[in-house]
């Protein structure tokens, strides 16, 4: 069968020395057309040596478009690679500028490379990685301190407007969730303690289990989770599409600094309204409790109001407040750093909004673990 002429064709020849290899393309190197076979090709690397020289010649080049690119980035990859010299000097100019531009565009990073490292490998890469990310976040507490300092020093960091937003997106736009939640956890508390209680005849002590686990931990920690998965991710999308269509760029460009515009309003605003959640979550429970009291263990309405009083003092109280102040910060730095650290990809904005929740999760667990150590040696 004779080959058909036009055909795109490449010679691989071999200089006498060894030293080099030089590849002439000829024919039409159409992408819809016939093109070799890029490994007979890029085998032929493997017995040059590092540093040798690899020559390409077109004289002989009829038309070409997309797949004459898409073959030549594979020789330069794997040339480049292997450590060979590339001539371009036989290179047209259209062909050399295609080239020099794929290789000035960095690949973005999708997040879905598949890795074929090994273990030792991707344990390095993760011990660099989880490294690289604790200086990124101590690099962003510095800009919130710094963005702090400059709004205590008179200057205007953000408009009030914003704040104001972002503080009823925080606070009206949650209570339905935060009302579920905390109806539901109040509610099998104290089915679950009565269902128990009743076996001894305290029944009425429903009302201490209910009301002070709401007021110390669950009412707390419950709120901190929902606005986590709520408001976190809120941030991290926000943010995170803002750096995908560079409009965080744009604020460097004009001088403003995205962690005073866009940080500090959303951090005040959870460090604020967290607290409150909290007590409105620390009722709404209680209230689930009273239910169960009141409908099915034959408590009346003041009897379990008066249980419930007498069994918490103003230091549970406060103890879930003060929790819920630092929960309110973590929810927002989470939210707030995995956005602006966000890459330049849709893939990218999901990869932020995971981790925020992921990570916020953790640590809401974490301090609260630290709260009750303290507070256990200080006999709270």
């Amino acid at each position: 069968m004779q080959e058909e002429a036009g055909a795109a064709k490449v010679v691989f020849q071999k200089s006498e020395d060894g030293g080099a290899v030089n590849l002439e393309f000829s024919g039409d190197w159409l992408l819809r057309g016939h093109r070799p076979d890029i490994q007979e090709v890029l085998s032929g690397f493997s017995e040059l040596e590092t540093g040798g020289k690899l020559r390409l010649t077109f004289a002989k080049l009829g038309q070409w478009d997309t797949g004459l690119m898409i073959y030549l980035q594979e020789c330069y990859t794997e040339a480049s690679e292997r450590g060979l010299q590339i001539e371009e000097k036989g290179v047209p100019n259209g062909i050399a500028k295609l080239l020099h531009l794929t290789r000035a565009v960095p690949e973005k990073d999708t997040g879905s490379k598949i890795d074929s490292r090994n273990t030792i490998q991707r344990l390095a890469a993760d011990a660099h990685e989880i490294f690289s990310g604790m200086c990124e976040f101590l690099s962003f507490a510095g800009e919130v301190v710094l963005g702090f300092t400059r709004m205590f020093r008179g200057k205007k960091v953000f408009r009030w407007v914003d704040f104001a937003q972002v503080l009823y997106q925080c606070s009206c736009g949650a209570l339905p969730i935060v009302s579920l939640i905390s109806l539901l956890t109040g509610l099998t508390m104290a089915f679950v303690g009565a269902v128990q209680l009743q076996k001894f005849g305290a029944g009425i002590y429903v009302a201490d289990l209910v009301g002070l686990a709401m007021v110390r931990e669950m009412g707390a920690l419950m709120t901190a989770i929902v606005m986590t998965g709520r408001t976190g991710a809120s941030f991290a999308a926000h943010l995170g599409n803002m750096k995908v269509s560079e409009e965080i760029d744009a604020f460097r460009t004009m001088g403003i600094q995205p962690v005073d515009f866009l940080v500090l309003p959303r951090l005040i605003a959870l460090v604020v309204l967290m607290p409150l959640l909290s007590m409105y979550a620390n009722l709404i429970g209680i209230f689930g409790g009273y239910l169960v009291g009141v409908l099915m263990l034959d408590m009346s309405p003041t009897q379990y109001v008066q249980q419930t009083i007498n069994a918490m003092k103003l230091m549970d109280v406060w103890t879930g407040e003060i929790k819920s102040f630092f929960f309110g910060m973590v929810v927002a730095a989470s939210g707030c750093f995995y956005g602006i650290m966000c890459g330049q990809s849709s893939a990218a904005v999901g990869q932020a909004v995971t981790r925020s929740v992921v990570s916020g999760i953790t640590f809401i667990i974490v301090v609260d673990a630290i709260f009750a150590v303290v507070f256990h040696i200080l006999g709270i």
